[in-house]
């Protein structure tokens, strides 16, 4: 059964809903990012809207497009002041927990356990949008990364796609002794989401959660290990600290695009670049390996979605428009016009089909990806640096791993108290 039609055979009561009624006419408010290049994704939306319009006799649908840089400031300023709100956003999957905190979305988990689609999403998408087993929104896109490698450098020094991460720290140091002027793989001090994966892929985890409270487990034993496997890849025989202990994720893929590092960590959604610039035609992609041959090193499932504000005064619409914005049909849409992956499992698979390029990350997907711990508090340990900063500390011989895991951990439980 889909969202749409449980809402039909049963409409939430207006307590449900913030704004203290439920009209079912009238304008429903949305608010979507804009995106570099915005006009597909607005065709594939105003196609939606019009198709909503005419389900719905005296219904308006007015989309307005955000700076996606100057979000938060807005979102915010919307969760206080209702008379001004929309009654749909999109926002990034990891503002999830902060934006339940701070009273904004509505729990729509009746109308989520009703919707037929759901079924099919991957199991990290159900749970970038879920705080405390309740859900707050329906998932719109995934991105995820992978493995840049440069084929002609590859064919050039007798090279294999690393199946391991040790592969992969021995691959680097043979480009970088084979060209001085190259990086064997870019890494980056401050490329926060390109190094979870070595964390993950070693068992360990970021938090452990207990009761809905949560607490870092950085500084446990696995996630030590993974911390070492990362920052080893920073000295003169691969990335030299000075020049790379500063970088983050847009950097590595600008140096890889350049023609600067023999491979790179970067996400479906880093294509483009890499088509503009010196290295087309003369890349390939492969899931980052794990610790044992055949392993995929779990990535981070990033990506958007859709949530009904808490203070809506149309929720039975807002929810149905969200369904539909959210729904296979629009994804599929916005993966030809814009390339961002489906969240739905068949979908994605469809879509790979179609196009060869997304495999590998399809197959990151399907390999089983991780999320950030669901808190509201990731948002100021994110914002904190705190990451980075202990990679760096590490990296630049302030401290060893041990004792920088153990800074960050406390930092971590800090921001989780709190």
């Amino acid at each position: 059964m889909g969202l749409a039609a449980g809402l039909a055979g049963c409409a939430p009561s207006t307590s449900s809903g913030g704004g203290g009624q439920d009209d079912k006419s009238g304008t429903v408010r949305v608010w979507l990012f804009r995106e570099v290049g915005n006009e597909p994704k607005e065709k594939v939306v105003d196609k939606v809207a019009d198709r909503f319009e005419e389900q719905h006799d005296g219904v308006e649908v007015d989309v307005q497009y955000i700076p996606i840089d100057s979000r938060a400031e807005k979102i915010k300023g919307a969760f206080n002041d209702p008379a001004s709100a929309p009654d749909v956003i999109e926002y990034g999957n990891t503002d999830t927990a902060g934006y339940v905190a701070d009273g904004g979305l509505a729990d729509i988990s009746d109308e989520f356990g009703s919707w037929g689609a759901a079924r099919a999403l991957d199991p990290t998408a159900k749970k970038s949008v879920t705080v405390e087993g309740k859900q707050y929104g329906l998932p719109l896109f995934v991105g995820v990364r992978a493995l840049y490698y440069r084929t002609d450098v590859f064919e050039e020094l007798g090279l294999e796609p690393p199946r391991t991460l040790d592969e992969l720290a021995a691959t680097a140091k043979r480009i970088r002794a084979a060209h001085e002027d190259m990086y064997g793989i870019a890494v980056g001090g401050a490329y926060t989401y390109g190094a979870m994966p070595f964390i993950w892929a070693h068992g360990g985890e970021l938090a452990r959660e207990k009761g809905g409270s949560f607490t870092s487990a950085l500084d446990a034993a696995p996630a030590k290990k993974g911390i070492r496997a990362y920052t080893s890849l920073f000295g003169d025989d691969n990335c030299p600290a000075g020049k790379c202990a500063k970088m983050g994720g847009n950097e590595t893929v600008e140096v890889f695009a350049g023609g600067k590092a023999g491979m790179a960590i970067g996400g479906d959604f880093n294509r483009q670049a890499m088509e503009n610039g010196k290295v087309e035609g003369e890349y390939g992609v492969v899931p980052l390996p794990g610790v044992e041959k055949g392993d995929i090193a779990p990535a981070f499932a990033g990506g958007n979605n859709i949530g009904v504000l808490k203070s809506t005064e149309h929720r039975t619409l807002a929810v149905r428009l969200a369904e539909q914005l959210a729904g296979k049909r629009t994804q599929e849409q916005l993966f030809e016009a814009m390339g961002f992956l489906p969240t739905f499992s068949d979908t994605r698979r469809q879509v790979a089909e179609r196009e060869p390029f997304v495999k590998p990350f399809v197959r990151t997907l399907d390999a089983g990806t991780e999320f950030v711990p669901a808190s509201p508090a990731w948002g100021t340990i994110d914002s904190s640096l705190i990451l980075p900063e202990m990679f760096q500390r590490i990296v630049s011989g302030k401290d060893d791993v041990a004792g920088a895991a153990a800074a960050a951990a406390e930092k971590m439980d800090e921001a989780f108290a709190e």
